[in-house]
C-alpha cells in the first residue's frame, strides 16, 4: 500500500474514530431507553401482570435490534407523526453508518478535508440520535410518574438490568 493512501494516526484521525465511536454509543443508549419505554407503557397498560414476564421481556427487547424495538413500540406508544420520522431516519442512517459507512467513504479518511466532512457528518448524527434519546427519556420519566414510581428507584432499576425492581417497589 503506497504511503499517501494509509491513515494517518493524526489527532485528526483519532477525532473522526472517536466520533464514530459516539455516534454508536447514542444509537445504543436510544436502544436502551426504547426498550424502557415499552416495558413502561405496558406496564402502565396492565399488560404485564407478573414479575417473570417482565423479566422476561425485558431481557428478550435487550437483544432487538434498533428497527425491531422502534416497530413494536409503535404499535403501543402514540408517537407523533414527526417523531417517527425521525425515529426511522436514525434507524436507517445508524444501519448505514455501522454497515456500510467506511465501506464507501474510505478514501475521505486519507485526508484532511474527507476527515473533516466525515467528522460533520457523525456529529449530525450524534446530535439526532441524542435529541430522540433525550426526548425518549422525558417519556419515560412520565411514565415513572403516572405509575407512582418517581422517587421509588435508582438509575440501575431499569437501566442497570433489573426491571424486577419496578415490580417489587410497586407491588405487581
Amino acid at each position: 500500500m503506497k504511503e499517501d493512501t494509509q491513515l494517518p494516526e493524526s489527532e485528526h484521525s483519532k477525532e473522526l474514530f472517536a466520533y464514530f465511536g459516539l455516534a454508536v454509543y447514542y444509537c445504543q443508549a436510544l436502544e436502551q431507553q426504547l426498550t424502557n419505554l415499552l416495558l413502561l407503557t405496558k406496564l402502565s397498560q396492565g399488560t404485564l401482570p407478573s414479575e417473570a414476564e417482565l423479566t422476561d421481556l425485558y431481557q428478550r427487547k435487550l437483544g432487538n435490534s434498533l428497527g425491531q424495538l422502534i416497530k413494536e413500540l409503535q404499535h403501543h406508544f402514540p408517537f407523533s407523526q414527526e417523531e417517527t420520522t425521525q425515529l426511522h431516519h436514525v434507524w436507517k442512517q445508524r444501519n448505514y453508518i455501522v454497515h456500510d459507512y467506511f465501506k464507501e467513504r474510505i478514501q475521505d479518511t486519507f485526508t484532511p478535508s474527507g476527515r473533516a466532512r466525515i467528522i460533520r457528518e457523525l456529529k449530525r448524527f450524534k446530535n439526532k440520535a441524542g435529541a430522540l434519546e433525550l426526548k425518549l427519556q422525558g417519556y419515560c420519566s412520565e411514565l415513572y410518574r403516572k405509575l407512582g414510581l418517581e422517587g421509588k428507584l435508582d438509575d440501575e432499576d431499569l437501566l442497570g438490568g433489573r426491571p424486577s425492581a419496578v415490580l417489587k417497589r410497586h407491588n405487581y
